[in-house]
C-alpha cells in the first residue's frame, strides 16, 4: 500500500525537483534515509537522479563539478556525523573556487541536539566559516524555505557553497505546506554608460592596455561577449586557470597565456608591462594581487557582476559594475577596431614566441621516463574542444596549466584556489553526467589519485567515458621539489609505496593501461581513447627532473 503521507523528505525532494536539479551525489545514513528513499523510490517523477558515491568527500567534489561546469548548484547529500564532517573539505573548496553547491547532511532528533549522543555534532555551526549560508531546519514546516533559500545564496552573486543539515525527525515529520517554487533570477543591467565612455577612452589612450580574464568571465554569456569584443579588436588577453579556454581557437593571437602559481610566464611579464589592466570576472583567490602587481602600482579597471574585493594591492581606478555580458555588448562597439600601439606590438609578438617555442617537448631518446611536454604534446593532438579535462593537485598541475590549451570556457578545470587533492575523478564524473556522450580525461599524480581512486567504482557503475591519465613518480612530488629547494637538497613525508594501478582499475572492472617506455605513449594513449562505455586508466611513469626549474620561477609564498 502506497504511503500518501508528505513527509519533510518528500518536501525536500520536491523542493530540489522544483528547482530543476538533475542530479544528487551522497551516501547514505539512518539520521538521511527517508530522504534517499524518497530519491532511490521517487513519488515526484521529476526528482533528482540519486548517484551513490563511494566517500562524502568525492560526493562534494561530484556536485562541485556540475556547479562549476553548469553554474548551476549541485547537490551532495549524507548522513550525520562523519557523514557531515566528509563533506568539509569537498565544500570549502567549491566555495573558495566560485563553484555553486549546496550540501544537506542528517542529523540526530532535536530532542538530542543538547545531549552527548551517537553522532550528534553542531552542524551548522562547522560549516558556518566555510559556507555562504548555514543553517538547521528546526520546524518541518520550513524545509522547503530553507532548502530554498540555501539554494539561492550558492547561486546567486559571488557563488558558493550553501548548507542546511536536517534532524532525522524533520525528514521523517508529515508537513502540509507546498513545496516552494524557485524565483526567477533577477537579472542585472549593464554598467553605467558614461562610466563606460571614459573606461573605452582610457583603454584607447594606453600603451598597452590588457586584459584579465578570470572565473566569473567564463559563463557562456561572458565568453561570447569577450569573443565578439576580441572580433573587433586587437586587445591581448591573459586567463586565470579558472579562466582558461575563453579565448578561442580563431583569435589565438589575442592570447598571451594563463597566469597562477607560478611567476616569470608570458602572461605575468604582459601584466607587469601593461600600464592598464582591465581585470573581467577576476578573483583575487585565482591569483592573488600581490604577485602580479607586487608594487601595487598597476592601473586597474574592474569590469564585474559585484564591487572588487579591494586590497594593498588591488586598488581599481573605475569599476563597470552590472552584468558583466551586458555591460561587454555596449563597450564593444566603442573599442571597435582597436588596434594596439606599434612599439607594444612588436614586444607582443616576441612574447607570442616565448609562448609558442616553451611548448615544444625536448629530443632525448636515453631516456627511460616520459618528459611532462611529451605527454601533454601527445593530449593535445588527441583533447577536442567538446572533451573535459580535469586537473587534480601536483607537479603535473603546473605543467597541465602552464602549457596545455584549451578553447573553450569550463572544459579546462583546476583547484586553483583551495588547490584540492582528489578533485580531477569526481569533476570528470560529473563532466560525463552534463556533457553526455563527451570524453572526459582527468589527470592526477600517484599520490593524488588514490584519495578518490575508489570513485573508479562509480565511474564503472555509470558507464562514465573517462580515460584518467596517473603521472606516476612515487613521492607527493609537487612537496617533495619544493622541500629540495628549501632544504638543501633534502625531503620529508613524500615517500610511499608502489601501487599497480592497472590492476587496481582492473579490480573495479575499468580498462588499465601502462607506458613502460616513452616510446609507447602514442600506441597507448590511442588504446585508451579508443575505449568507449566506461573508464580506462593509463599509468605514465613521468620524468619530473626539470621540476627544480620550475621552482626557480615559483612565487616566494608557494615555496
Amino acid at each position: 500500500m502506497t504511503d500518501k503521507k508528505h513527509y519533510g523528505a518528500d518536501m525536500i525532494v520536491d523542493t530540489l525537483a522544483n528547482h530543476h536539479v538533475d542530479y544528487v551525489f551522497g551516501i547514505p545514513g539512518a539520521k538521511i534515509d527517508r530522504v534517499f528513499e524518497k530519491l532511490e523510490h521517487p513519488t515526484n517523477p521529476k526528482a533528482p537522479k540519486l548517484i551513490v558515491a563511494r566517500h562524502e568527500q568525492n560526493a562534494a567534489f561530484m556536485a562541485g563539478g556540475i556547479g562549476r561546469i553548469t553554474g548551476k548548484p549541485g547537490v551532495t547529500i549524507v548522513t550525520s556525523g562523519p557523514g557531515a564532517s566528509n563533506l568539509a573539505t569537498g565544500l570549502a573548496t567549491a566555495n573558495t573556487e566560485g563553484d555553486p553547491v549546496l550540501g544537506i547532511a542528517g542529523q540526530v532528533k532535536r530532542a538530542d541536539l543538547l545531549r552527548s549522543t551517537h553522532q550528534r555534532m553542531r552542524n551548522a555551526d562547522l560549516f558556518e566559516p566555510i559556507t555562504k549560508y548555514s543553517a538547521e531546519i528546526q520546524d518541518p514546516e520550513n524545509t522547503s524555505e530553507i532548502i530554498s533559500n540555501a539554494y539561492q545564496a550558492a547561486a546567486s552573486g559571488k557563488q558558493g557553497t550553501s548548507f542546511v543539515s536536517v534532524p532525522q525527525d524533520v525528514s521523517d515529520s508529515v508537513v502540509k505546506t507546498a513545496p516552494i517554487d524557485p524565483i526567477e533570477e533577477p537579472r542585472l543591467g549593464p554598467a553605467s554608460l558614461a562610466d563606460m565612455m571614459e573606461v573605452a577612452q582610457k583603454i584607447k589612450e594606453a600603451e598597452l592596455p590588457v586584459l584579465l580574464l578570470g572565473m566569473r568571465a567564463s559563463s557562456e554569456e561572458v565568453t561570447s561577449a569577450i569573443r565578439n569584443l576580441l572580433r573587433t579588436t586587437e586587445l591581448p588577453v591573459v586567463e586565470t586557470f579558472q579562466g582558461a579556454g575563453i579565448v578561442s581557437h580563431k583569435q589565438v593571437q589575442n592570447f598571451y597565456g594563463r597566469v597562477g602559481l607560478f611567476r616569470n610566464q608570458p602572461g605575468d611579464k604582459l601584466l607587469a608591462q601593461s600600464d592598464l589592466v582591465i581585470a573581467i570576472g577576476y578573483d583575487p583567490v585565482e591569483y592573488e594581487p600581490r604577485n602580479w602587481n607586487p608594487n601595487a602600482d598597476a592601473k586597474i579597471i574592474v569590469i564585474d557582476n559585484s564591487p572588487a574585493e579591494i586590497d594593498n594591492n588591488f586598488q581599481p581606478k573605475t569599476e563597470l559594475i552590472g552584468d558583466i555580458a551586458q555591460t561587454l555588448d555596449l563597450l564593444t562597439p566603442q573599442l571597435r577596431e582597436y588596434k594596439v600601439p606599434g612599439g607594444a606590438s612588436r614586444y607582443l609578438a616576441d612574447l607570442q614566441k616565448q609562448l609558442t617555442t616553451r611548448d615544444v617537448p625536448p629530443v632525448d631518446s636515453s631516456k627511460q621516463l616520459t618528459h611532462p611536454l611529451s605527454i601533454i604534446a601527445a593530449l593535445q593532438k588527441r583533447v577536442t574542444d567538446e572533451m573535459t579535462v580535469t586537473v587534480d593537485v601536483g607537479s603535473h598541475y603546473i605543467w597541465m596549466a602552464r602549457h596545455f590549451r584549451s578553447y573553450e570556457p569550463r572544459h579546462l578545470l583546476f583547484s586553483n584556489g583551495m588547490q584540492t587533492l582528489g578533485v580531477a575523478l569526481p569533476w570528470a564524473i560529473a563532466a560525463t553526467l552534463v556533457r553526455p556522450g563527451k570524453k572526459a580525461v582527468s589527470i592526477s599524480g600517484d599520490g593524488g589519485f588514490l584519495f578518490s581512486g575508489m570513485e573508479l567504482e562509480t565511474a564503472v557503475r555509470l558507464h562514465a567515458n573517462i580515460v584518467h591519465i596517473i603521472w606516476n613518480d612515487g613521492n607527493y612530488d609537487m612537496v617533495k621539489f619544493q622541500e629540495e629547494l628549501k632544504y638543501n637538497g633534502q625531503s620529508a613525508g613524500v615517500h610511499f609505496g608502489p601501487v599497480d594501478f592497472v590492476k587496481y582499475a582492473e579490480s573495479f572492472g575499468a580498462k588499465g593501461y601502462r607506458v613502460n617506455e616513452p616510446g609507447q605513449l602514442d600506441e597507448v594513449l590511442d588504446k585508451a581513447f579508443a575505449v568507449n562505455g566506461g573508464p580506462v586508466l593509463v599509468d605514465i611513469p613521468v620524468d619530473y627532473t626539470e621540476n627544480h626549474e620550475l621552482g626557480k620561477v615559483m612565487l616566494p609564498d608557494q615555496l
